[in-house]
């Protein structure tokens, strides 16, 4: 029988979920990148690119958000100006999962690309 109270019980289990889904994740997406690099090299991602970009440019289009006239009138994109609960998400999801997590990514990337390159040159200039 389990020897300790519900909450070391929870707390256990919880564990062992948490770093059990973590490390089958990790190991899943390591493979992934592995087959993608080899295999695919350009083309899932580009297609996974392009059905992110679909997936938002569809959106008001299935009336979540709407496209209309632009303020001067003479081109057409997103209405910015939210008349609904649904086009204020549809906005704030475009500024979250469009700009400001690509942003981050890339600003992520850049910097962890700078710092390898930095400790390499570090471990080739001492040798």
């Amino acid at each position: 029988r389990w020897l300790f109270t519900q909450a070391v019980c929870t707390l256990y289990a919880f564990c062992g979920v948490l770093f059990g889904l973590g490390s089958l994740t990790s190991l899943t997406v390591l493979s992934a990148v592995c087959c993608l690099k080899v295999c695919y090299p350009a083309y899932v991602l580009l297609l996974c690119v392009w059905a992110y970009a679909l997936m938002f440019a569809t959106a008001p289009l299935a009336e979540w958000g709407s496209y209309g006239p632009e303020p001067y009138g003479t081109a057409c994109c997103i209405t910015w100006k939210a008349s609904s609960r649904e086009a204020t998400l549809y906005i704030l999801a475009l500024f979250i999962f469009c700009y400001l997590l690509p942003c981050l990514l890339i600003l992520i990337s850049y910097s962890l690309i700078l710092w390898t390159v930095r400790v390499s040159r570090r471990a080739v200039s001492q040798h």
